[in-house]
């Protein structure tokens, strides 16, 4: 019997590849000799770059970088030939700082443009980044700023980092950018459909939750269209309004209209740079799963990716998950033949998802699952 584990991290509790094991050894409590290969999987936010560098022996790199607040901190990413994995998290994710630092005025993707720019000095030529859980609503200058574009005020000199440096942006210039950024491919994972301005634009609808007030959100906002009418300058094919522009404080934009960027579907990425489809199409069975299961997993989350995936190769798909929603059952129609939740009693929210009891209560729930596949395919 062959196996393919795929399972999204259960936030707060087990990590994907934590996950996986767990399901492994209820499956292998079934079928001892079982050939089953286990992915850690995500999104292409938190986890993207442990799960593609576990499945293509991949390395991880360290490098000191600037924070979104200016200090100093160490960025991880993984690296596997010429292709680096990053999370724009590891170097400007709204968890590096205090509750009270978040300031979107002030916060910077600089950091960003530093791993990027280490990476080349590595031999990195291709890029997988995923941009979730960023601090920043800078536009993706700080990151720029760090590849050698220059972003100057009225006269001449550079503008400061963050939100309220773009008040003072008066001119762009690109005679000092790392001449290797043309060698350079980009696919970034962005499931953000929001443009850079505007009541959708990414002030007004993420930076309420990066510390930004009343105040200054219409002050982003405009400075952000000011910014992307300048960007005009260097790429006429600049557009603010496509999709994805708002993502992570506008660093989709910058990555569309400086870096000429490919914008893709996380999940997406994350499968094919792992190689989960040819282990797939190879299996007899597909287990995935995340903590919650609910209608917004149709919506570019793991389970259903995987499941859309194994449907492609007429492969049955059961997913587990530390708690159901009403709605969970959407997914069926999206590939997913069956979910069970794992929790086995009654317990408090801290207890299901105290790691020990969640690891036990994956194992049996796969246990029992392979137990029935046993029973209904006994060869």
């Amino acid at each position: 019997m062959k196996a393919v584990i795929a399972i999204d991290s259960f936030k707060g509790s087990l990590s994907s590849l934590t996950a996986g094991k767990a399901a492994e050894e209820g499956i292998r409590t079934v079928y001892p000799d079982a050939d089953i290969r286990v992915f850690p999987i995500a999104d292409g936010g938190e986890g993207t770059v442990d799960a593609i560098v576990y499945a293509r022996g991949g390395e991880m790199q360290k490098v000191l970088v600037h924070g979104p607040r200016g200090r100093m901190t160490e960025a991880i990413y993984g690296k596997i030939g010429n292709i680096a994995v990053i999370e724009m998290a590891a170097a400007s994710g709204i968890t590096l700082i205090s509750e009270a630092e978040r300031d979107p005025m002030q916060t910077t993707t600089y950091g960003v443009g530093e791993m990027i720019e280490d990476a080349i000095e590595k031999g990195c030529r291709e890029f997988l980044i995923g941009i979730g859980g960023s601090a920043t609503n800078d536009g993706g200058v700080g990151m720029l700023q760090a590849l050698g574009f220059a972003f100057v005020d009225q006269n001449g000199f550079p503008i400061s980092h963050g939100a309220k440096g773009l008040k003072t942006l008066a001119k762009i210039e690109t005679k000092d950018v790392l001449p290797a950024l043309a060698e350079c491919r980009f696919s970034v994972a962005c499931d953000v459909k929001n443009p850079l301005c505007g009541a959708n634009g990414c002030s007004t609808v993420f930076g309420p939750q990066k510390g930004a007030t009343a105040e200054t959100i219409p002050q982003m906002d405009a400075w952000l269209a000011h910014y992307a009418e300048l960007t005009r300058t260097v790429n006429p094919d600049a557009d603010p309004n496509r999709e994805g522009c708002g993502a992570a404080g506008g660093l989709g934009f910058a990555f569309l209209s400086y870096l000429h960027a490919e914008l893709r579907s996380g999940i997406e990425i994350v499968m094919e740079a792992s190689k989960l489809e040819t282990a797939i199409a190879d299996a007899d069975i597909v287990i995935t799963g995340e903590g919650k299961l609910d209608g917004g997993s149709c919506m570019g989350k793991v389970p259903v990716g995987v499941a859309t995936l194994a449907k492609k190769h007429g492969k049955p798909v059961i997913a587990v998950a530390g708690s159901i929603a009403d709605d969970a059952s959407y997914t069926h129609a999206y590939g997913i033949d069956a979910f069970f939740p794992i929790v086995q009693a009654p317990c408090s929210l801290s207890d299901a998802m105290n790691d020990a009891n969640a690891y036990r209560n994956l194992k049996r729930t796969a246990e029992e699952i392979l137990r029935l596949w046993k029973t209904i395919s006994p060869t």
